[in-house]
């Protein structure tokens, strides 16, 4: 019952899992453990030494220097091995715990890889920074002070009652009956933080999210006169954040001076005790003696203090630890079926077959949806927003699987194709853009780190990126920020696209591009002006000549060339066919392309 109400269930549950990554390093633990009960040893025989040497000051000029200066260079020798072990002890302490977080964190991000994206659209990208970050420093620092203060504590406790119970068992049992009052002390502390640890943990991981948040759409915020809002936002998770900050603090504050009280009370019966002995006709107890036994008590109740911080510390380190075990056990993707055999010689056929999905079971989103691609068609998706245009891609790609029907790529379902094979046969452009810190030739050659110059500058050139690439300050050596830096949208963009042009794995074109069989086009255009567009425009019918092309677009000017045009609408295909069909249909997509262009032709 004790220990159920130290550590609860899901605390024991997350200590077992720390135990089992810390067992990985048992030699370091078990090296640890030995040099902790070796300084203990040390320090316990110096209190010895000092009694002998104190009953060898017999008197005012009857000093025995024959006995002090052998006991003086004992204790000497004592405490510099004790500091020697100390040292090594602390050395081998810090390997454990940063190689235990370490390996924490390398298992939360390769975890993190094989997450579906439905969990982390549905986490705050700055709360789960949060738990690899700050909770694993948090983690680090319990888990250090556990393994510098814990392991030597209890060593300290247990060696000083043995040393003391050898000496005068009175004295070691009055100390003894007290050691209760101490150790409840800590629990009824201990019991009552965790959950202000972990109520503090998570609030912080909230603040990271809304910072990461907000630096990440700053210009929108500044935009729209957001910025006292915000900050009072700000303000107020902050002061949650003080306030449980505050609270989880001040009751861990409280183990300190209580158990110094308590300290003191061993202390005092210890030199009450002893003093009565040591006045007891024909006693055995000596002046030296006494002096050894103050000494054990304040070793004795020293590891109290020690562990009872110790304990609050592990309140908040079990609290963080168990908010990084529960990234790193979130459920995984579903792994590839067994078998699964990779895509060779990709055709490009695409077939959906009565397709249903939605990202959430109360609105479904795409029901019943079916289509067949035929190798090398330029598939084009328009719709209005919400109509499920993006989604389709996402399925394509399997960033999500539908919740009924089959989708298939040459003739196999693409649940039993590998997902890398499945998303290497595709390259993919986007309206978002992504760029890595590091130089624009690695941007550029994401997909084919061994490219060579050669083949990077034309990619470049395919996209009409390489006459503002050759006007940086390094060319494709400059090394850009997170996220692009001072690039603009258009030319991050470009660079995206020029990215896709060196994706694949099949032979180099004559123009020294390496294309993916099949091409995803999501608004590739979006953020760039309409000249520049109309030369990728060119560059884009290029390559996707004779390959399987699906292209999202709001401007219908950018997909007049596409064999079969989609409208979609809720989730559906409500008209097929290429453009001028469409528009002779005078249907939804007239409606679509009239609202665009009807101004701009009657003017």
């Amino acid at each position: 019952m004790k220990r159920a109400k130290l550590f609860s269930g899901s605390q024991a549950a997350t200590l077992r899992k720390v135990l089992k990554h810390i067992g990985r390093y048992r030699l370091l633990v078990f090296l640890s453990l030995a040099l902790s009960a070796a300084t203990v040893v040390l320090t316990l025989i110096v209190p010895i030494l000092i009694g002998r040497a104190v009953d060898g000051i017999i008197g005012a000029g009857a000093v025995r220097f024959d006995v002090i200066w052998p006991l003086l260079r004992g204790i000497g020798i004592c405490v510099a091995l004790t500091a020697l072990g100390q040292w090594v002890m602390n050395a081998v302490n810090n390997r454990i715990t940063f190689d235990v977080v370490r390996d924490l964190r390398e298992e939360a991000l390769e975890h993190i890889n094989r997450l579906p994206l439905s969990w982390i659209d549905g986490h705050p990208h700055g709360e789960t920074v949060s738990r690899v970050i700050a909770d694993a420093d948090q983690f680090a620092d319990g888990l250090l002070m556990g393994f510098t203060q814990l392991f030597s504590g209890v060593l300290t406790i247990l060696f000083t009652l043995a040393f003391m119970f050898s000496q005068n068992a009175l004295i070691t049992l009055v100390v003894v009956a007290v050691t209760p009052l101490s150790m409840f002390v800590a629990r009824f502390i201990a019991t009552r933080t965790y959950a202000m640890f972990r109520l503090q943990s998570e609030t912080r991981g909230e603040q990271t999210a809304f910072i990461d948040e907000r630096l990440g759409g700053l210009k929108v915020v500044q935009a729209f006169g957001r910025e006292a809002a915000e900050t009072e936002r700000f303000d107020e998770i902050n002061d949650r954040l003080r306030d449980c900050s505050l609270k989880a603090t001040f009751f861990s504050s409280l183990t300190n001076p209580c158990t110094r009280f308590v300290n003191s009370v061993v202390y005092a019966l210890v030199a009450l005790t002893g003093a009565l002995t040591a006045l007891m006709p024909g006693s055995a107890m000596t002046v030296g003696m006494l002096t050894a036994f103050l000494s054990y008590a304040n070793q004795y109740t020293k590891p109290f203090n020690e562990i009872s911080g110790v304990v609050t510390e592990l309140q908040n380190a079990i609290a963080c630890a168990g908010r990084l075990f529960e990234l790193i056990e979130a459920p995984a993707q579903s792994p590839d079926l067994p078998g699964a055999e990779p895509l060779q010689a990709v055709q490009g056929q695409v077939d959906w077959r009565d397709v249903c999905f939605s990202y959430t079971p109360d609105r479904p989103l795409i029901e019943d949806f079916n289509l067949s691609v035929a190798p090398g068609r330029r598939v084009a998706i328009v719709g209005p927003t919400g109509c499920g245009k993006t989604t389709l891609i996402n399925l394509l790609m399997r960033f999500y699987d539908p919740d009924s029907g089959t989708i298939s790529v040459d003739g196999r379902d693409a649940l039993t194709i590998p997902r890398r094979s499945l998303r290497a046969a595709y390259g993919m452009v986007l309206q978002e853009t992504w760029l890595k810190a590091g130089t624009i030739r690695e941007n550029i050659a994401m997909g084919r780190p061994n490219a060579t110059d050669a083949e990077v500058v034309a990619a470049a050139k395919a996209a009409h990126a390489h006459s503002f690439i050759r006007r940086l300050p390094e060319g494709y050596d400059t090394v850009i920020g997170e996220d692009g830096g001072q690039l603009s949208q258009g030319q991050k963009q470009l660079l995206c696209i020029s990215r896709v042009m060196l994706c694949g794995d099949g032979a180099a074109t004559e123009e020294g591009l390496h294309l993916p069989p099949m091409l995803i086009l999501d608004e590739a255009t979006s953020s760039i002006d309409t000249r520049t567009e109309l030369k990728i425009q060119s560059a884009f019918a290029r390559m996707m000549k004779g390959r399987t092309s699906f292209i999202v677009a709001h401007r219908l000017s950018t997909i007049r060339e596409a064999d079969v045009i989609l409208v979609m609408r809720d989730g559906h295909i409500v008209e097929q066919g290429n453009h001028e069909s469409l528009l002779a249909q005078n249907g939804f997509y007239a409606e679509l392309y009239n609202s665009q262009f009807a101004g701009a032709e009657q003017a």
